[in-house]
């Protein structure tokens, strides 16, 4: 217990963190959690272009990283790992959509139902009452013009333009050529630069906020769904 509590974390190697997180120890789970929340929500959302979706999709991915946390070897960083497990279940979650927007169509009354309840049940839970008017109104012209993106370009700027990601962690999260993610890229930007001039294009980074409460309540909503506990004494967990 000591010997845990002394422990530095926040400079572990990625192999180590993530058999601490395989463990389920709390203290690596919240930092691995804090660390990546946001780059798999704004990826996630890139895809499904719903957060309500895009934040289950981040519960997901840690749930399933738990599970197959046996298989990360190291060779590419522990958050690429992660972005690449998000993207699997937000492109299933996306097919699933399309499959029921197609039995929408179709007229299914129970179909219809649950469609419709997904589109109206996000934004309005989702709006922040803090900000002024205009910094809420920006914000959401920005994020309209991403999500205008065609689906394939999309992902690629909101991993590279607003994450931050190199070309390479781009092409590995993606599984799509170095040469490709740049040509995408290239093409996104090209295509909404009419709508960003220097000024909003410096509020980029602040669009899609996923900090504060947001990381901190998902981040809580994960440590209960693997069962952890924490307590006074960091480290001890509770089966």
């Amino acid at each position: 217990m000591a010997a845990q509590a002394l422990l530095d974390y926040e400079n572990l190697t990625d192999l180590e963190l993530a058999g601490h997180f395989a463990a389920k120890d709390p203290r690596a789970v919240r930092l691995v959690t804090t660390r990546n929340n946001q780059r798999l929500f704004r990826t996630a959302w890139s895809i499904l272009k719903n957060r309500s979706e895009a934040e289950d999709v981040v519960q997901e991915t840690y749930l399933r990283a738990l599970g197959a946390i046996a298989k990360f070897e190291g060779r590419s960083s522990l958050s690429t790992w992660l972005t690449r497990i998000a993207i699997n279940e937000a492109l299933t979650r996306k097919r699933a959509q399309q499959r029921r927007a197609n039995a929408f169509n179709d007229k299914s009354v129970l179909v219809m139902e649950e469609y419709r309840e997904k589109l109206l049940g996000s934004p309005e839970r989702r709006l922040s009452p803090e900000g002024e008017l205009a910094r809420k109104q920006l914000k959401g012209f920005l994020e309209a013009a991403v999500a205008k993106l065609p689906d394939n370009f999309r992902t690629v700027f909101v991993l590279r333009e607003i994450e931050g990601m190199s070309v390479e962690e781009t092409s590995e999260a993606l599984d799509i050529p170095a040469e490709t993610v740049r040509s995408r890229h290239l093409r996104a930007r090209k295509k909404i630069q009419d709508a960003l001039d220097p000024e909003v294009r410096t509020a980029l980074g602040e669009t899609f906020p996923f900090a504060g409460a947001d990381c901190e309540a998902l981040t809580t909503s994960v440590l209960k769904r693997m069962d952890i506990f924490e307590s006074n004494n960091e480290g001890e967990t509770h089966d």
